[in-house]
């Protein structure tokens, strides 16, 4: 059973990393929409701000309690959140409550005097308030796919990305559900998941940069076309791991060939947001989904780094 100082910890950081990737979603569906489809981006402009308000609680109560490494990692914000949000803004007309950013920014300024039983229900109830609004999101994510699907709906987003998002919010309350449940995580287990998951993850951010990118980026199409072949690869390798037969060997190999391949996709997508955001490459692709993506990389690249420093051996 998770003890209470790990149930609060890892609460805590992961509401701070998927809160904001659930509320930016919601900002990528919005802008996608067509003008018939006002009610849903009025529906999706309200679980924003819902999500927005909780990820602020979820700030309040992390200041002085998570590991201040996970400030630097660029998994919760990066140095580019904040221009990439207003670009953003800008560019679409959406709101985007920047002040949370800025309070991310001096996360760990303040020092939470509550006590361990007094901090774990008050965790304990931010994830049960947690659970419905990111429910509600996977909804409208799932019934904007099916009417996509039907052809009763256009949107400028891939049906991929729609079915995409939708797989974050189910990993998302899969995750909330077990820390509510207080479930020990099993390093093993856990880590063949969170590869085959996130390789996944990574693949499909390769598609969709190479599928958003104005024509003539020919050079950053191909490095993104070659991303993608090898996170499929590495994808259908993470797979096997669940396989008994499997040596303890071939597991870390392929932990070790994961970890590289995503501090090279990590880096190609800090290079693309900058680009972006200096207007330095042709696209259509959003400042804040250049952002969004290496957030998601360097969220990777930790669980892959914290895996490497874990023993395999009982790995079964």
């Amino acid at each position: 059973m998770l003890s209470k100082e790990k149930f609060i910890k890892q609460s805590l950081e992961l509401n701070l990393f998927f809160l904001r990737i659930m509320k930016e979603h919601l900002v990528f569906v919005g802008a996608s929409l067509m003008p018939r489809s006002q009610n849903y981006l009025h529906y999706a402009d309200m679980l924003k701000e819902q999500l927005d308000g909780l990820l602020r609680k979820t700030i309040k109560l992390s200041s002085g309690i998570i590991d201040t490494n996970i400030g630097n990692t660029g998994e919760i914000i990066t140095n580019y959140t904040l221009e990439a949000e207003r670009a953003t803004e800008f560019y679409t007309g959406i709101n985007i409550n920047t002040n949370t950013t800025e309070m991310e920014l001096s996360l760990g300024d303040y020092q939470n005097s509550k006590t361990l039983d007094g901090l774990s229900e008050e965790v304990f109830y931010l994830n049960k308030e947690i659970i419905p609004v990111v429910n509600e999101t996977a909804k409208l994510k799932n019934k904007i796919k099916v009417n996509v699907l039907k052809c009763k709906m256009f949107t400028g987003s891939y049906p991929l990305l729609v079915d995409h998002i939708l797989r974050e919010a189910m990993f998302y309350l899969r995750m909330l559900g077990r820390l509510q449940e207080r479930v020990e995580m099993d390093i093993n287990k856990e880590m063949a998941d969170q590869e085959a998951f996130w390789n996944r993850i990574m693949a499909e951010h390769s598609k969709f940069i190479r599928g958003y990118l104005d024509p003539t980026e020919e050079e950053l199409f191909n490095v993104a076309d070659m991303f993608g072949k090898q996170f499929d690869r590495l994808t259908e390798e993470a797979l096997t791991m669940h396989d008994n037969t499997i040596s303890l060997a071939h597991i870390s190999t392929v932990t070790e060939e994961s970890r590289e391949a995503t501090k090279d996709i990590r880096d190609f997508k800090m290079k693309g947001t900058e680009g972006l955001l200096n207007c330095k490459i042709k696209s259509i692709i959003l400042p804040l989904l250049g952002d969004h993506v290496l957030r998601e990389a360097n969220h990777y690249l930790r669980l892959l780094n914290n895996y490497k420093t874990k023993t395999y051996s009982s790995y079964r």
